[in-house]
């Protein structure tokens, strides 16, 4: 929710953030002027994976011509643009081919085609060797995981590649042509080496990938190039830049945490949950390996030492059984149904593998709380109830992990995204982690996609200045632990 805007000096300018989900995308539109700053969801479209002969792709083609469409009715109403970027969910990729087309739709993260995958990959790279050159949490849908399997399956695309582009820079591409690779959308392929932010030739070999496979490194703020010149005809909005603003979704989002110093820990809470802290220096030792922590490139040369966490993807995919069976509860109605049944005493662990993309979240979480002596909710809220729980509880557990290698004490801890609108599980968050706990804003990734392009405007500074500006544009809620 915003407050009262902030005020700026210079003209109006107006930034398009196309901002990516796994499930659905969104375009934003920021304004920045003398009034203040203003945001309006000009466009939002669905997204969801394809599964064609047992194998799962991103639409891509579907996202670039929501893009078009979204660009038409912006030309349509005569809104004029200094810049647009774009943000995504990480290690999922493109191949594109000697004369500049797309081989095929990128595979998704979620297709199996991995499982089993990183135990083979480290009979050439073991295991402690590849954390130590990336100190990239072990996941088998890392980008080099994936690349592994490609290469084992004889992916005619991936043999074929000219470049890779990992997916905001496949969609810029597909704009301007303009091929780069945005430094922190590279950093979650498990292929760069967050010291020097080079790839490693090792890694690369493992995969059967070449240097030039891989276009320039960029830093978030630098152009990509501009809108082709058909696009721009098409749309009435001219030769538009694209800047490359933090690629990934979470680094934007962290972007947009409005702490004050560098007490916190922050929690990106959406279909997966994020949790981590912000650090100058990569943290790669025997302790961030042991709890399986990931550096992920930031802004300004900063790492995000984080740990995914299965988040709300869980109330999700029971909540798409329920409305197939008729029962579309609303949020609100969620929400006070996990209240009503808060003594629900049954716990899973969110990360279990076995949640990760099974055919029925419901039936598959009532069967692990039998197998862990649980009787299985009796209703659904009791479901909702252990699944907030479990998630609380799982907050608490990844926090106490960070506080064991943070080089400062976490003081608080700020929930952004689309999970921080929950209250029940914020105040529940609050009481397993005994500490505070600051929600909003909801639209961290769009406002960090923003600022970012704000930044390479000239219009601000660096990123205290940006969530200085945050903190006095939009609504915060703490929420303290009951005693």
């Amino acid at each position: 929710m915003c407050k009262n805007t902030t005020t700026m000096h210079g003209s109006n300018h107006r930034f398009l953030a196309f901002d990516c989900g796994a499930t659905s995308g969104r375009a934003i539109l920021g304004t920045f002027s003398d009034g203040g700053f203003r945001m309006e969801e000009v466009y939002r479209f669905p997204n969801q994976t394809l599964e064609i002969g047992g194998k799962y792709y991103w639409n891509v083609y579907g996202i670039y011509e929501h893009f078009l469409k979204c660009l038409t009715e912006l030309g349509k109403r005569q809104i004029p643009l200094d810049s647009i970027g774009i943000d995504t969910w990480g290690v999922d990729f493109g191949c594109i081919g000697h004369d500049g087309t797309l081989l095929g739709l990128p595979r998704a993260y979620r297709d199996p085609y991995t499982d089993g995958i990183p135990e083979k990959f480290f009979q050439k790279v073991p295991r402690e060797q590849l954390y130590a050159l990336t100190g990239i949490q072990i996941m088998n849908f890392n980008s080099i995981f994936q690349m592994f399997a490609q290469a084992e399956e004889g992916s005619v695309a991936y043999r074929h590649a000219k470049r890779i582009l990992f997916m905001p820079d496949l969609l810029s591409y597909l704009l301007t042509r303009g091929k780069v690779c945005e430094y922190t959308i590279a950093s979650t392929s498990g292929l760069l080496n967050p010291k020097t932010q080079q790839f490693e030739p090792s890694l690369m070999d493992a995969v059967s990938l070449t240097e030039d496979q891989i276009p320039d490194r960029v830093q978030p703020g630098e152009v990509v190039g501009k809108l082709r010149f058909s696009i721009a005809k098409e749309t009435g909005l001219g030769e538009v830049p694209v800047v490359a603003v933090a690629g990934h979704d979470t680094a934007s989002a962290i972007v947009a945490v409005p702490a004050t110093d560098e007490h916190f820990a922050y929690l990106s809470s959406g279909t997966w949950s994020l949790m981590g802290i912000e650090v100058s220096e990569p943290i790669i030792n025997e302790q961030s390996a042991r709890l399986n922590f990931t550096n992920e490139g930031g802004i300004e040369g900063t790492t995000r030492f984080l740990k995914n966490i299965t988040g709300l993807w869980l109330v999700e995919q029971c909540r798409k059984k329920w409305s197939a069976q008729g029962k579309d509860y609303s949020y609100a109605e969620i929400t006070a149904m996990a209240q009503l049944a808060k003594a629900y005493a049954g716990r899973i662990n969110p990360d279990d593998p076995r949640f990760a993309n099974p055919d029925d979240m419901e039936t598959e979480i009532k069967n692990a709380l039998v197998d862990k002596g649980y009787v299985a909710p009796a209703n659904d809220a009791e479901m909702l109830s252990c699944i907030y729980h479990s998630l609380a509880e799982r907050y608490k557990e990844v926090l106490d992990m960070l506080q064991e290698v943070a080089p400062f004490k976490i003081e608080k801890l700020h929930v952004i995204g689309g999970g921080s609108a929950n209250d029940l599980l914020n105040q529940w968050t609050a009481d397993a982690i005994g500490m505070p706990v600051v929600a909003g804003p909801t639209e961290a990734t769009a406002i960090g996609n923003l600022m970012v392009q704000a930044k390479a405007a000239g219009l601000v500074n660096d990123r205290w200045a940006m969530r200085r500006m945050i903190a006095q544009i939009f609504e915060m809620k703490t929420f303290t632990p009951a005693p």
